[in-house]
């Protein structure tokens, strides 16, 4: 569905976001703010703030922010389109979508309803058909009673070339479009998974949209030379138009309530993983759906838990993209950490054998970080000195990998002291590493480069952030008086230019995510609810204009100083510049104010339309 933003704006303004939020807070008059305990982490002192005004909040605490639509989606994990739908209704607001719009709405609602039969019908085969037989005795080996089945609506597939296409009389735009089969070379309809234990995925609202499906290991399945097919061990469903692996986490529709709960979230391999994890007593874990972990997950999970624990076998963990991971660390605000599970330990294997093992491995978890460096240190031998020239050249590279410095001095205290080395020896080359990343020899990282994190600006410079903060509460006072050459700080002035466009907040604050200017939309948030602490007088207001006109002009005067060491132009016309520029700013103060910001101002604004 396609939603107008006139009708996004209308959403917007007929939800009253105190009325929203107090559903869910208790919140309390504070001056112009509302305030009250965050509902996005645990805290005892208040320091979560609501401006009614912009329809925006803000914690202090964990840095969340947003609008109504933003608070709908992270309460009730809904995406964008449904959170306005809730709203809309909320308000009795009719969308309306234009006739492509409603025609991809109503062939999504189509293939999940035939989604949804195909798994019941999987399931039912499961349950009660006699070919399932052999699936079901497989199951309960691995611990799966008929209750879990159940529970997680497992099926089976049987041996069959079209036992699902048949039964549910599917033709073949739903039959491809969903993703259960296909057309043939002879041009019969043929399904797509054959004689397989069927695992369903949902969507984190419980919607089927895609399934997996494993096949029979002996003796159980069928024996090898009894069948010309070698198929891979799981097959998943491809990409659909209500599927997308990079997007999808399975069991996140089960698991989504206790990861709320505790904070955490478990990161497992597979489907049997994920459903030991449950019958352990961890009913928050997850998996990817035959994919690597990426960006799309981490933005996911980052919107229900700050902790992400991968509890993958101890050598796939190590060999995870670490500068990814570092840089989703730092990008979205989690802790990556990695369960110690015993090396070659299997979680399903071990949650049916020693339970306690595996809460015990969950519970132990350690930074991503430690965790590659015990693998990488494991077994060295630390009695000779090339031994632990060896392991320290092998611990260097993985150190380098780490975006923080600080972080990276830490640990390295902690290997010089294992490998009885001063730490001053290593130093010099870890920061050669992090400058000159070179090919590993053997440390065992599936990458050495160092992923370097997004441009920032910075400290915001206090001039602009009080100019801004005024723009927001007390536009009349100096919505004349700013342009955007005054604001050195380049997030600064984006801000400034998206406030005088004409949008709403809530639509620059959008229009900074959607480019990933994650942290200038914080900024913005944190401004929209960040009250003022007194009442502005003209003397105020001339003071703050002032000191960004002093700021901006001070940047100009050190580029025309560089223009006159350069030559670039005649010394007589920059030097009568700086003259006239240092003139006009003394006068900022005196009774000739006014003109000599207007002076200024044209003379700003005049250098940065001809800044290349």
């Amino acid at each position: 569905m396609v939603i107008s933003d006139n009708e996004i704006a209308q959403v917007r303004a007929a939800t009253d976001i105190v009325a929203l939020i107090s559903e869910q807070v208790a919140l309390k008059k504070s001056g112009r703010r509302w305030t009250g305990l965050c509902p996005f982490h645990g805290e005892k002192t208040p320091s979560f703030s609501v401006n009614a005004e912009e329809g925006r909040y803000y914690c202090f605490g964990c840095r969340a922010s947003g609008d109504q639509i933003t608070f709908v989606r992270e309460m009730s994990h809904l995406d964008f389109i449904d959170a306005v739908r809730l709203l809309a209704d909320r308000a009795g607001i009719e969308l309306h979508e234009d006739s492509s719009a409603g025609s991809a709405r109503k062939e999504r609602q189509e293939l999940l309803g035939v989604m949804a039969k195909a798994v019941d019908w999987y399931h039912d085969r499961l349950l009660n058909s006699p070919d399932a037989r052999p699936a079901r005795d497989y199951l309960r080996s691995r611990g799966i009673t008929g209750e879990i089945a159940r529970q997680f609506k497992i099926g089976w597939a049987p041996d069959e070339w079209d036992g699902l296409s048949s039964a549910l009389k599917l033709n073949e735009k739903l039959l491809t479009g969903t993703g259960l089969g296909f057309v043939n070379k002879r041009d019969r309809r043929q399904d797509a998974l054959r004689a397989r234990i069927i695992f369903p995925i949902f969507d984190p609202s419980g919607k089927a949209i895609a399934v997996g499906g494993r096949t029979l290991p002996a003796p159980f399945g069928i024996e090898a030379g009894n069948d010309s097919r070698v198929e891979a061990k799981y097959k998943n469903s491809p990409e659909t138009p209500i599927y997308s692996k990079r997007r999808t986490l399975y069991g996140l529709n089960w698991a989504k309530d206790d990861i709320i709960r505790s904070g955490e979230i478990i990161v497992c391999e597979g489907y049997t993983d994920v459903i030991a994890f449950f019958g352990a007593g961890m009913p928050r874990a997850v998996a990817t759906c035959g994919t690597a972990l990426g960006e799309e997950h981490f933005r996911t999970m980052r919107n229900f838990a700050r902790r992400i624990v991968l509890a993958y076998d101890a050598d796939q963990a190590g060999q995870s993209a670490a500068a990814s991971v570092y840089q989703w660390e730092r990008q979205h605000e989690v802790d990556v950490v990695v369960a110690r599970l015993p090396k070659g330990a299997d979680p399903a294997a071990l949650a049916q054998n020693d339970p306690r093992a595996l809460r015990s491995a969950i519970e132990q978890s350690v930074p991503f970080l430690q965790f590659r460096l015990e693998r990488v240190l494991e077994g060295a031998d630390v009695s000779t000195v090339e031994g632990r020239a060896r392991a320290a050249e092998r611990a260097i590279v993985v150190l380098a990998e780490h975006p923080s410095e600080l972080v990276r001095d830490q640990y390295l205290m902690q290997v010089a002291d294992q490998l009885h080395l001063e730490p001053s020896s290593l130093r010099p080359r870890v920061n050669e590493q992090v400058h000159n990343p070179k090919k590993a020899g053997d440390a065992g990282a599936a990458s050495t480069n160092v992923v370097r994190p997004r441009r920032s600006s910075g400290a915001m410079p206090r001039p602009g952030l009080e100019a801004l903060r005024l723009l927001i509460h007390e536009p009349a006072l100096v919505k004349e008086r700013l342009v955007a050459p005054y604001f050195i700080n380049e997030d600064q002035r984006d801000i400034y230019e998206g406030l005088s466009s004409g949008r709403t907040i809530s639509e620059v604050v959008d229009a900074f995510n959607l480019r990933g200017d994650e942290e200038v939309a914080g900024v913005l948030g944190q401004l929209a609810v960040d009250e003022l602490d007194r009442e502005y007088s003209e003397t105020d207001v001339i003071a703050v204009v002032s000191q960004l006109i002093r700021s901006a002009a001070g940047v100009e005067l050190k580029q025309l100083e560089r223009e006159l060491r350069a030559g670039t132009m005649a010394p007589d016309v920059v030097i009568g510049t700086i003259r006239d520029v240092k003139d006009r700013l003394s006068q900022l103060d005196s009774a000739h104010g006014e003109v000599a910001e207007q002076d200024l101002r044209a003379w700003l604004v005049e250098r940065a339309s001809k800044a290349p």
